[in-house]
C-alpha cells in the first residue's frame, strides 16, 4: 500500500504492540512533552479509553478508508464502543459544519442586502456633492465616533473567537477544540485485546519509551520494551511474562488505561511476588500505568507460566517489591525461607507486604527487613478480585513515611485510595477489624436469606427491599445475588475470610477485648470449611445454613 499523508486532526487506525488496530485521532502532544528520537510518528489521542501515545507513521492507517475492514476482525465490546466515540464524535462535527455553513450563509445575505441598501442613486450622490465643506468635516467627525464605538464592541471578543465566528471550519475536518471532542471513558487491556488482527498487516515495531513527559500531563503514555524479548504464556488474559537477556522474569507496559485514570509511572524498578486473585489484577494495573515489574509466583505451575526465579532474585533486582500472599506462614516463608526476601535485601532495597496478617508477624518481618539496611512497608489491601482488576482497592499502609510516599504511582494504580496508619502493626490491625466487620456481615446476609426460605418469604423481595434501605450496597447485592443464583466462583476466598476472624478474635483477646459477633461468624464459616466450601466465595457461607 502506498504511503498515505497525514496530518494533524486526521483519524486513524493506531497500532501499538501486540494490541489489535485502535481508532484514535492525531493531536498536538503536551507543550513540554519531547517527540522520541528516530522515525516519523504522530502524537495519538484514543477513542474509547484514556490513552495518548507518540505512534510511529508506519503503524498509522487512515481511520475512514480502513473502517470495514477493522470492523469486521474486530468484534471485542470495547473496540465497538471505541468505535461509536468515533461515529459521535463525527455527527457532532458535522452538526458543527452545518450550523457554522449556515451561520456563515447568512452573514453573507445579510452583507449584501447591507450593501444594496448602502447603495447611493445618482440623486443622493448629487446632493452630497452639494455639502458644504464643514458639513462635510462634522459628518466624518461623526462617522469616526461611530466607528470608535463599532471598536469598542467588537474589542470585548478576542481576536480568535472574532475569528472563529467569521470563519466557518471547513468542511470534512475535526473540530481543533480537544475539549470538545471528547474521548469516552476508559476501557480496559481485556477489552483491547478482544478480536483477530490477522488480516490487518502492519509493520513490526518497537516503539521507544517517551521520556521527559509533562509532569503535569495527566495522561500517561503507552509505551514499551525497547529490546525484544520472548514471551512466555499469559499469567492472565491481562499478563504476560517476558524473559529479557538478564535471565529475570519481566512485564512491560502495553497499555496505560485503567478505571482510576492516567499517572505518572515511578521511574523505580518495581517487583512482585504473589499472583493470586489480589495480586494478578494488582500487577495488571501497575503495567497499564506503564511500571516495569519482575514477578515471582510461589506455585510454579500458576497458570501455565514458566517461573523457575526466585524472591531472593527479584528483590535483588528490583528497588521495591510488593508481596501479596495468602497468610502469615506464607508470608514468613516468603521472606525468611530458602532463596527468600530477605537473601536479596540490602541497603536501600524496599519491601512491601500487602498480605494480610497479624500485627506480630508483620512486625518481625519488619524487624529482619531493616535489620539488613532494608526499607519496609505494610500495606494489606481491602476489597476483592473485581476491585483488584478495576484498580479499585483501597490501601491500608504503616510503616517507612518515605516509602509510603515512593510507592504513589503504585497505589493509585491499584487503588481509589490509600491511607498511612503510622507505625508498623497499625496497618495489619486496621484491615483485621475491616474483614472482621465484613466477614460478620457477610455471615448475617446468608442467615437472613435462609430464615426468609424457611418461612415461605422470598429471597427476592427481601433483597430488593434491603436495596432500598439503609443497607443497600454493591456488597450486598453481589453476595446476595451469589446466593441466589448459586454462583459461588471465588471473588473472596471463604478459607481467607474466615482466617482473618480468626485472626481478628486473637486480636481481642490480645487486649481482653469481647468479640462474640465475630465468634459466633467463625463458627459459621468454619462449618462451611468443614462442608468443602474453603475454595469457594465467602458468600457460599450460605450452604452452612442450608446443611
Amino acid at each position: 500500500m502506498a504511503a498515505v499523508s497525514l496530518r494533524l486532526g486526521d483519524l486513524v487506525w493506531g497500532k501499538l504492540g501486540r494490541y489489535p488496530p485502535w481508532p484514535g485521532k492525531i493531536v498536538n502532544p503536551p507543550k513540554d512533552l519531547k517527540k522520541p528520537r528516530g522515525k516519523k510518528c504522530f502524537f495519538v489521542k484514543f477513542f474509547g479509553t484514556e490513552d495518548h501515545a507518540w505512534i510511529k507513521v508506519e503503524q498509522l492507517k487512515p481511520y475512514h478508508a480502513h473502517k470495514e475492514e477493522m470492523i469486521k476482525i474486530n468484534k471485542g465490546k470495547r473496540f465497538q464502543q471505541a468505535v461509536d466515540a468515533v461515529e459521535e464524535f463525527l455527527r457532532r462535527a458535522k452538526g458543527k459544519d452545518q450550523t457554522s455553513s449556515h451561520s456563515s450563509a447568512d452573514d453573507k445575505n445579510r452583507r449584501n442586502s447591507s450593501e444594496e441598501r448602502s447603495r447611493p442613486n445618482s440623486g443622493d450622490e448629487k446632493r452630497k456633492l452639494s455639502l458644504s465643506e464643514g458639513k462635510v468635516k462634522k459628518n466624518m467627525g461623526e462617522g469616526k465616533k461611530r466607528v470608535s464605538s463599532g471598536s469598542s464592541e467588537r474589542g470585548s471578543k478576542s481576536p480568535l473567537k472574532r475569528a472563529q465566528e467569521q470563519s466557518p471550519r471547513k468542511r470534512g475536518r475535526p473540530p481543533k477544540d480537544e475539549k470538545d471532542l471528547t474521548i469516552p471513558e476508559s476501557s480496559t487491556v481485556k477489552g483491547m485485546m478482544a478480536g483477530p488482527m490477522a488480516a490487518f498487516k502492519w509493520q513490526p515495531t518497537a516503539s521507544e519509551p517517551v521520556k521527559d513527559a509533562d509532569p503535569h500531563f495527566h495522561h500517561f503514555l503507552l509505551s514499551q520494551t525497547e529490546k525484544p524479548a520472548v514471551c512466555y504464556q499469559a499469567i492472565t488474559k491481562k499478563l504476560k511474562i517476558c524473559e529479557e537477556e538478564t535471565g529475570s522474569t519481566s512485564i512491560q507496559a502495553a497499555d496505560s488505561t485503567a478505571v482510576n485514570g492516567s499517572i505518572t509511572p515511578t521511574d523505580k524498578k518495581i517487583g512482585f511476588l504473589g499472583l493470586g486473585l489480589m495480586g494478578s489484577g494488582i500487577v495488571s494495573n501497575l503495567l497499564k500505568m506503564g511500571h516495569t515489574v519482575t514477578v515471582w509466583n510461589r506455585t510454579a505451575e500458576k497458570e501455565g507460566a514458566r517461573l523457575g526465579r526466585t524472591p531472593a532474585e527479584v528483590v535483588s533486582t528490583c528497588d521495591i517489591t510488593f508481596a501479596c500472599v495468602s497468610d502469615p506462614k506464607a508470608a514468613k516463608d516468603l521472606v525468611l525461607g530458602p532463596s527468600g526476601v530477605l537473601q536479596g535485601i540490602r541497603p536501600g532495597k524496599c519491601y512491601v507486604d500487602m498480605s494480610t496478617v497479624d500485627a506480630d508477624t508483620v512486625t518481625e518481618l519488619a524487624q529482619v527487613i531493616v535489620s539488613r539496611g532494608g526499607r519496609f512497608l505494610e500495606a494489606p489491601v481491602s476489597g476483592n478480585q473485581q476491585l483488584s482488576n478495576d484498580g479499585m482497592l483501597v490501601i491500608l499502609a504503616a510503616g517507612d513515611r518515605g516509602l509510603y510516599e515512593d510507592c504513589s504511582s503504585c497505589f493509585q494504580a491499584m487503588g481509589k485510595t490509600s491511607f498511612f496508619l503510622g507505625e508498623v502493626g497499625n496497618a495489619a490491625k486496621m484491615m483485621l477489624i475491616v474483614n472482621m466487620v465484613q466477614g460478620s456481615f457477610m455471615a448475617t446476609i446468608a442467615e437472613g436469606l435462609t430464615l426468609a426460605q424457611v418461612t415461605g418469604q422470598s429471597q427476592q423481595t427481601l433483597l430488593d427491599i434491603l436495596n432500598q434501605g439503609q443497607l443497600a450496597s454493591i456488597f450486598l447485592d453481589q453476595k446476595c445475588q451469589n446466593i441466589l443464583q448459586g454462583n459461588f466462583k471465588p471473588d473472596f476466598y471463604l478459607k481467607y475470610i474466615q482466617k482473618d476472624l480468626r485472626l481478628a478474635i486473637a486480636l481481642g483477646d490480645a487486649v481482653n477485648h469481647p468479640t462474640p459477633m465475630a465468634a459466633a461468624a467463625n463458627e459459621v464459616y468454619k462449618r462451611a470449611k468443614a462442608l468443602d466450601q474453603s475454595d469457594n466465595d465467602m458468600s457460599a457461607v450460605y450452604r452452612a445454613y442450608i446443611h
